[in-house]
């Protein structure tokens, strides 16, 4: 119950439990779809509902000086609480399921480490892509540790820019330690601080300061990463992570480019002219260094990306241009398991050669199980090839190392695709709605919600998905959607054909 001094708010009990929610998370972004289930479990409900009954407390909240702001949206991600502290003193039986709903992760049998965004102490806002770029590197260089398991740095950065409580990271993201630190960025010469604290206990276990060059700045990453190593597990072979060091490139300007082109893609990821942008950035990195490995693979993946949006401009040149990126990716990148499962992506998705792709994909994930995106990827190709069972479980496997990431609107659409051509449409469905609450503009959505809600007998739905696509996509048909997804068995194009064909898509 909420009250105002001591008099009771009248508050229907959905909003009590999407209030309870928010309070006991405070400052701490809260999913629709958890909120959802705590105001309806059990129960499929319209995205509205949700809206109205956050109208419904921004009202109430309205009444206070401020108030009206309490309640903040995150596109794509849900709610935040940012007001002043809430006694809850009872809570009903609906919030009593959204209590019990809030997501606590177990923790892995191994060592987990999350490493959360490092603060720029440079006083300059410009260094903020330096700063995250430094610990991009830092969870690489941790992420080959097959003895740790290692948050995606797409999940970590979900907490950029907010005061955090570490135990309720550890709980979030399902792991033991959690490391921060600041990145100072001063003429020639960096200076990383760092601290690691076991989140089940708030202890902190160790911290450091590491200065060094400019130009020595990938030694210094790795002497961060071995240090926290040490640290956690003084059993762990540091063999193996010193086997793994090399330098992405010898040039720091390509590095620089590369980073860039790095925070402009994270930054807004569904908006067309930002991979544009990151693909000038990334031509220049490899302009710069022609064997920059992990450049041709974040290029290629651009190119992807602007396919399956329906954004390419030129669509012979630039899947020719994704094709040879990715070919020069896989060849460059051989050791490194984000480059390969990228480039084996591109070539599968936009070039065709879907075994090509398979064997990449596993190979980049026999080489770091560790990496999120290689198990994202490497989902998308099973359901290309034909395997949708072994796709959920890659997919839900990204999900794990990645449990915050901003891009789990694609792998809950690729769960969606995998469970239609496994024949369960219900589950289907499901997850196709879960994958639009998060991004309602994404095509390839839209287009499998079509066809699952058409087969699971949900006509209404299934239209105005269409209705959306058709919208995003005027020029799909029937007959040319083969050129949307690469699907090896017959036998699944036939089956997607008829869901869009029920939901009214032209021949």
């Amino acid at each position: 119950m909420l009250f105002r001094g001591a008099e009771p708010v009248a508050l229907g009990a959905r909003a009590v439990a999407l209030l309870q929610v928010l309070v006991e998370r405070a400052g701490t972004p809260v999913s629709k779809d958890m909120l959802i289930e705590a105001a309806w479990p059990g129960v499929t409900v319209e995205e509205n509902n949700l809206t109205v009954q956050i109208a419904t407390l921004r009202r109430i909240f309205g009444e206070e000086t401020g108030g009206e702001g309490w309640i903040e949206t995150l596109p794509r991600r849900g709610y935040r609480y940012i007001g002043p502290a809430v006694v809850v003193e009872a809570r009903s039986s609906i919030a009593s399921t959204a209590v019990q709903s809030q997501p606590t992760l177990p923790l892995p049998h191994m060592p987990s480490i999350a490493v959360l965004p490092f603060q720029n102490m440079s006083g300059d806002p410009e260094q903020e892509y330096f700063a995250d770029g430094i610990v991009d590197d830092i969870i690489t260089a941790l992420s080959r540790m097959r003895s740790l398991f290692v948050i995606a740095r797409s999940s970590s950065f979900t907490y950029k820019g907010k005061a955090v409580d570490v135990k309720q990271v550890g709980r979030e993201l399902g792991v033991r330690y959690v490391l921060e630190g600041g990145v100072r960025k001063s003429g020639d010469r960096v200076r990383i601080t760092a601290q690691l604290i076991d989140a089940t206990a708030g202890a902190h276990l160790w911290a450091d300061r590491f200065d060094s060059a400019l130009e020595d700045i990938f030694d210094l990453q790795d002497r961060v990463a071995a240090s926290v190593v040490a640290a956690i597990a003084p059993k762990l072979e540091q063999a193996e992570i010193e086997r793994a060091r090399h330098k992405p490139t010898e040039s720091l300007d390509a590095y620089d480019h590369y980073l860039r082109g790095l925070a402009t893609i994270y930054q807004n990821p569904s908006n067309p002219k930002a991979s544009s942008d990151a693909l000038l950035l990334f031509a220049r990195a490899i302009e710069l260094d022609k064997n920059f490995a992990m450049a041709y693979g974040v290029a290629a993946w651009c190119y992807v990306w602007r396919k399956a949006n329906g954004w390419m401009v030129d669509r012979s040149r630039e899947i020719a241009e994704a094709e040879r990126l990715a070919r020069q990716a896989v060849t460059l990148g051989k050791d490194d398991a984000a480059t390969l499962a990228r480039g084996g992506h591109a070539l599968a998705f936009v070039a065709g050669e879907l075994d090509t792709g398979v064997i990449f994909l596993d190979r980049a994930i026999a080489l770091n199980p560790n990496v999120a995106v290689a198990w994202y990827l490497s989902g998308f190709v099973r359901i290309f090839v034909g395997e949708p069972e072994l796709a959920i479980e890659h997919l839900s496997k990204a999900m794990r190392l990645s449990p915050l990431d901003p891009l789990t609107f694609a792998m809950q659409t690729g769960c969606a695709h995998a469970c239609l051509f496994a024949g369960r449409y219900d589950e289907a469905s499901m997850w196709a709605q879960k994958a639009l609450r998060e991004q309602p503009d994404f095509m390839t959505t839209h287009r499998i919600a079509a066809a699952s809600s058409a087969f699971a007998g949900r006509l209404e739905e299934a239209r105005r998905a269409m209705a959306r696509l058709r919208q995003l996509d005027p020029a799909l048909r029937i007959s040319n959607l083969a050129d949307q997804i690469p699907l090896h068995r017959r036998e699944d194009l036939a089956r997607y054909q008829e869901g869009l064909r029920m939901a009214g898509l032209p021949e």
